[in-house]
């Protein structure tokens, strides 16, 4: 995969998931503020992993399959747009299912999940 490896995989996702945005109009990427907040609670937990991680040389990432392009605590950029990512492909399928199959939640919401 070379240079690309982790942006591909990135590629992938967005390609697998971001399209239910466009034809089921689920209405997530309308609500950036919401989905933020969503999300970076979690990603400052796992950023704050990495770098400790990163820092204690726990593990690495292999040079040969990311940019080089590194942001705070050394983190290349490859990771935060895992963080980010990641979690909006998983809300974006969430909501395509609550919208093709609403009963699968209404009756989790009748039993109390």
């Amino acid at each position: 995969m070379g240079h690309y490896g982790y942006l591909a995989m990135l590629a992938f996702t967005v390609v697998g998931s971001f399209w239910l945005e466009l034809f089921l109009k689920v209405g997530v990427l309308k609500q950036v503020r919401r989905l933020l907040l969503s999300i970076a609670p979690i990603a400052a937990i796992f950023i704050a992993w990495d770098a400790f991680a990163i820092a204690h040389h726990h593990w690495w990432f292999d040079r040969a399959q990311i940019l080089g392009i590194y942001g705070p605590f050394r983190i290349p950029l490859e990771e935060y747009l895992f963080f980010l990512i990641i979690p909006i492909a998983g809300v974006l399928t969430i909501e395509a299912v609550k919208k093709v199959r609403p009963s699968l939640f209404d009756r989790a919401a009748d039993r109390g999940e």
